[in-house]
């Protein structure tokens, strides 16, 4: 390399390094401010993480205390006065305090409550099935064995979180009506599900015992 290439090598060189220093010092704010702006966000959700389990605690203190009550409508009273600050804790907050009035003989009072929760669209479903389904319920004597089943046969829909447990329900009511047959249909298909529960299971199988129908075997292979 000659004398004349060097030169013009160091100098591009420099000229490069002065472009550099140039960049920086008109851009480099902008890395500083990504820089900060990264800390930042950083620094909040730890603050907001730290809000969000405080408040979780003094909401399951307050809980805590509520059901401490040995009286079930001073139970009910405590419970409504706790304030929650999400959807889904006001949801539980009213399941509670609705299962401390029907313990204190106000079953309207505890089914009106349930029914904000089931008619709340803004709440997921298995909220809302759960509300539906202690409703149903509390209403045994209050509303008619149609009425019930129509409402069951919605929680018994394919998918529907507590479909089991409704499709049981519409199985003691084809008792009630005197359709053994047909309980027993229901409660074999309650044993055949994949989803089914062992205490599910051992109801389901006592019942269609008691109702004179036959447990199937499983098959065994032969060797």
């Amino acid at each position: 390399m000659s004398d004349t290439d060097s030169f013009i090598d160091e100098v591009t060189e420099e000229v490069r390094r002065d472009r550099m220093f140039l960049m920086m010092k008109r851009y480099g704010w902008i890395g500083a401010v990504v820089v900060v702006a990264i800390v930042a966000g950083a620094a909040y959700r730890e603050y907001d993480r730290a809000q969000t389990s405080a408040a979780a605690e003094s909401l399951g203190d307050a809980v805590i205390a509520a059901l401490a009550e040995n009286e079930t409508d001073k139970r009910a009273e405590a419970l409504a006065t706790i304030d929650a600050e999400t959807p889904g804790g006001d949801a539980i907050l009213k399941m509670l305090q609705a299962g401390a009035l029907a313990n204190s003989d106000q079953g309207d009072a505890a089914v009106t409550l349930l029914a904000e929760i089931s008619t709340n669209a803004d709440l997921p479903l298995i909220y809302r099935h759960i509300a539906t389904f202690k409703a149903l319920g509390l209403q045994y004597d209050s509303l008619s064995a149609q009425d019930r089943r129509i409402q069951y046969e919605t929680l018994a829909q394919p998918g529907a979180p507590l479909r089991l447990l409704a499709q049981e329900q519409l199985a003691l009511i084809d008792i009630a009506d005197g359709d053994a047959e047909a309980a027993i249909a229901r409660l074999q298909a309650i044993l055949e599900d994949a989803e089914v529960t062992a205490d599910l299971q051992d109801r389901a199988r006592q019942v269609i015992v008691a109702l004179g129908g036959t447990l199937d075997e499983p098959e065994i292979s032969q060797g």
